[in-house]
């Protein structure tokens, strides 16, 4: 396979996978498309070096050590957040809420409250809990684009759950209040 056909396969295949990733880690657009963009520069300084059939955990493993390079150079900087849902349409249809402008705020506020939930939980759960809920990867790529143990990856999910459990449980009761 060509080098340039090899490389728009992959581009095609996980953009949007490092992209979205990038924003859930980073919570900000701009950086997030440089990370990307760097990610498809290495991936084409690298194509020839790497199997083509494991280029999905390089990739993703790039993108999380990318994004955690950028979370320690700017720890002292005041991120810029953004919403998350201006990047990702992750939309639950529900047609219940149509034409019922309470239960469509409802929703939103709900959602909101969802996403802050996640993107409040440290990094070491963080990043499990969004390539296994939200990216849809397998705990053993998990564990191979995080370097991490298997059992490590199936324990912070565990704990990420319950943590966010933990969160939203309180933020229930505070709404049937």
């Amino acid at each position: 396979m060509l080098k340039s056909s090899k490389f728009d396969f992959l581009i095609k295949q996980y953009k949007n996978k490092i992209y979205g990733y990038s924003v859930y880690m980073i919570r900000n657009r701009m950086d997030a498309e440089d990370i990307t963009q760097e990610v498809m520069i290495r991936l084409w300084q690298n194509i020839e070096k790497f199997n083509f059939y494991l280029a999905k955990g390089w990739i993703m493993r790039t993108t999380h050590n990318l994004c955690i390079d950028y979370i320690r150079r700017n720890k002292n900087i005041s991120q810029k957040e953004v919403n998350v849902d201006e990047n990702y349409s992750e939309q639950l249809e529900d047609s219940s809420c149509e034409g019922n402008p309470y239960s469509a705020a409802s929703k939103n506020i709900t959602e909101a409250r969802i996403k802050n939930a996640i993107e409040s939980l440290p990094e070491r759960l963080k990043s499990p809990f969004v390539l296994y809920e939200l990216e849809g990867f397998k705990y053993k790529e998990i564990s191979k684009i995080l370097d991490v143990p298997l059992n490590s990856v199936k324990v912070n999910l565990l704990r990420a759950r319950k943590l966010l459990q933990k969160e939203l449980k309180e933020y229930a009761n505070k709404e049937i209040s």
